[in-house]
């Protein structure tokens, strides 16, 4: 390969005695004419490369014909109206619509299709007031993490006046007068990805009034780390506030008495000892879902006006990963290996009864008030598609009120679960899937995907994507790695800090086991990840470059001396601990992807890829890797960095560059496993 020239600068930084070199840290500047020369250059580079990929055209023509079918949300209920997504297949955002009975034509409520003309405009957030009759949505530019709210009227279909700017990291909870919601916000940055996300504010804004005026509710001007998120308790009495200071599971808790007008704010959780997510009240009865001395989760009920605890629902061998209120019950979900089983139980926590589900998979929903009668989730697995069901609380039975009809056999597919050992003998979950008529030779490729932190559990879902490169002969397979939620916060913490590289040691785990069984071999196996994902995978390519043959890191932290110093980096410090503290430092800098690439070595077939708006992950992360990495790779193998414009971190990305992206993505890796011209499947075809 040809790579462009990339400059080097003096850039020597110490670290508590240890000299680390930078130099590529101009990339960090990505609003620099240089960088943007950089960047040409690179996009250039790659995209005369994936041009040239032989797959690339027939994946496309594949994978637009069985993404086009018609996808749904769970309906949602306010007031007396039902509200949910639909996209008709390959519309660039889902459409939002609202239906006045279950059995009536929906009508378009919002269409962000029609907010741009590329569909990098999105809706980032909505939320209905309990009448139903105002609608508060956010709306997301290329990507960003930045929201801008908006107000709309259900009945009429048109906006308000009401314009709030700069809103991150927030929904918005309305008063049961409708007559305004609480939200958070940020000053105004000078640069949207350059400045660190400090200083959050609380505000309650008044509908038909300007954004000055807003209340400011809570800041923390001495904590300018900390953070909160409101809600309104359901019998519109209470505002409950989360208080948080990162990514830990771990909260304060406040509430106000909105009955009172002189009531203040009650600071009934006063630490950062555990988390407390607040479910519903009766009264002043408060119910929680805490891990406070219960690392897999319970229900707690608290007596605000007295102070009395107790315990509803204890901690089990499962963990909770959601609990509210339906049908004056309690309805829990839990993960057992890795799946969802949803328990119900009466408000004191007696008479546990199961739901029955319609398969061994993952579910989403059982949203809704205590006095509801009804319920929507959604149901999936690796080869089901995402199907909509209605629950009656009353008989505890389900039926289909939506499924898809997917242009795809996945009768063709299996999935099964194995279990393996990792570096230190711990016991790790994986999800293999492939076709069934798959023959363990050797020769299959394989993409291993993982992510491994921030408590995140990696449950079975469907994803035409996935189901594409299976369709190539392809395996997919998914462990569940320690760092994740899977079973509770003690394996969270395993892969969390100076145990960070138990992570990495399961996910080459893994892999070594999937060659051991016959699965694939080292020339046939690739890996992914993105985000904490695209750190992992940048971690374990280069310590074990002669493992992987092909490798994707997408948006990743990879840079782990200076992550904490951009937007909202400084808050994963509880998670992979902070560079300036000399005890945490060493980890940090044994396992940095950037700081670990070793001049001649021959690496996998490599593609970077990020996003030119992520202010979530800032793309300096992946600019200096990909340059780094370029100058040390000894072998003949790609080293490529994908850039894509007018997008950030994923969330709200259209259908359009999705599609585009998963097409390089398979062609890249098809090519670099030698298997190019893999098999072509027509619709429906055994």
């Amino acid at each position: 390969m040809n790579y462009p020239e990339t400059k080097t600068i003096d850039c020597v930084e110490q670290y508590h005695g240890t000299a680390v070199a930078d130099p590529y840290r101009w990339l960090e500047d990505g609003d620099s004419d240089e960088t943007a020369a950089w960047i040409a250059s690179q996009v250039e580079l790659t995209t005369g490369y994936l041009e040239g990929l032989p797959d690339r055209e027939r994946l496309r023509e594949r994978l637009t014909e069985i993404w086009n079918y018609a996808k749904y949300s769970a309906p949602s209920k306010r007031g007396d109206r039902y509200l949910f997504y639909k996209n008709d297949g390959l519309q660039n955002q889902s459409v939002l619509y609202v239906l006045e009975d279950l059995g009536g034509e929906p009508r378009v409520l919002l269409d962000p299709n029609t907010l741009s003309e590329d569909g990098t405009v999105a809706l980032g957030g909505v939320s209905i007031d309990p009448s139903g009759k105002y609608m508060a949505y956010g709306l997301s530019q290329g990507g960003s993490d930045w929201r801008t709210w908006r107000v709309r009227d259900i009945e009429t279909g048109e906006d308000l006046g009401d314009t709030l700017e700069w809103s991150k990291f927030s929904g918005a909870a309305w008063t049961h007068d409708a007559a305004g919601f609480y939200y958070c916000r940020y000053d105004a940055p000078t640069s949207e990805l350059q400045d660190v996300n400090e200083f959050q504010k609380l505000c309650y804004h008044r509908l038909g009034t300007p954004q000055s005026e807003d209340a400011l509710v809570l800041d923390f001007p001495e904590e300018p780390q900390w953070g909160s998120g409101a809600d309104i308790s359901d019998d519109g009495r209470y505002l409950v506030v989360a208080v948080w200071r990162d990514t830990t599971r771990t909260n304060r808790f406040y509430y106000r008495d909105l009955s009172d007008p002189s009531a203040e704010l009650v600071e009934l959780i006063d630490n950062f000892d555990a988390a407390y997510d607040f479910i519903d009240n009766d009264g002043t009865r408060f119910w929680f879902e805490t891990n406070d001395g219960a690392p897999k989760g319970k229900v707690v009920e608290i007596d605000v006006a007295t102070g009395a605890r107790r315990e509803l629902i204890p901690e089990t061998g499962n963990t909770i990963r959601s609990v509210s209120t339906l049908g004056g019950r309690f309805y829990v979900a839990y993960l057992v290996d890795a799946k969802n089983q949803v328990e119900h139980f009466a408000l004191d926590g007696s008479d546990r009864q199961v739901v029955e589900l319609p398969g061994i998979g993952s579910i989403g929903g059982f949203s809704g008030k205590r006095t509801d009668t009804e319920t929507f989730y959604v149901f999936t697995s690796f080869t089901t598609p995402t199907t909509i069901y209605r629950y009656d609380c009353a008989t505890g039975k389900s039926e289909i009120f939506r499924q898809p009809d997917v242009n795809i056999d996945c009768d063709r597919f299996v999935t099964e679960q194995v279990f393996y050992e990792s570096k230190d003998g711990t016991r790790v979950p994986m999800f293999v899937t492939h076709l069934k008529t798959l023959e363990r030779d050797g020769t299959n490729p394989t993409y291993l995907y993982g992510y491994g932190g921030f408590n995140v559990s990696l449950t079975p879902s469907f994803s035409v994507s996935q189901l594409l490169w299976i369709e190539q002969g392809g395996i997919l397979a998914i462990p569940n790695l320690r760092g994740g939620g899977e079973y509770g916060e003690a394996w969270h913490e395993a892969g969390m800090k100076d145990r960070k590289q138990n992570v990495f040691d399961d996910f080459i785990a893994a892999g070594e086991w999937l060659i051991a069984e016959g699965y694939t071999t080292k020339e046939k196996l690739a890996i992914g990840g993105g985000s904490n994902g695209g750190l992992l995978v940048g971690a374990c390519m280069v310590q074990r470059p002669d493992l992987f043959a092909a490798a994707l890191p997408a948006v990743g932290v990879l840079d782990m001396l200076r992550f904490h110093k951009f937007t909202i980096g400084w808050a994963w410090c509880s998670e992979y601990g902070t560079p300036e503290d000399p005890d945490e430092f060493p980890a940090l800098y044994a396992y940095s992807p950037l700081h670990n690439l070793k001049p001649g070595t021959a690496y996998p077939s490599t593609m970077v890829i990020t996003a030119d708006r992520d202010d979530r992950v800032v793309p300096a992360h992946s600019f200096k890797f990909a340059a780094a990495l370029q100058a040390a790779n000894g072998g003949d193998r790609p080293q490529l960095i994908r850039i894509e414009t007018r997008a950030g971190h994923g969330a709200g990305k259209p259908t359009s560059k999705q599609i585009e992206e998963v097409v390089d993505k398979w062609a890249f890796l098809l090519q670099a496993l030698g298997h190019t011209n893999g098999l072509t499947l027509t619709s429906r075809e055994p």
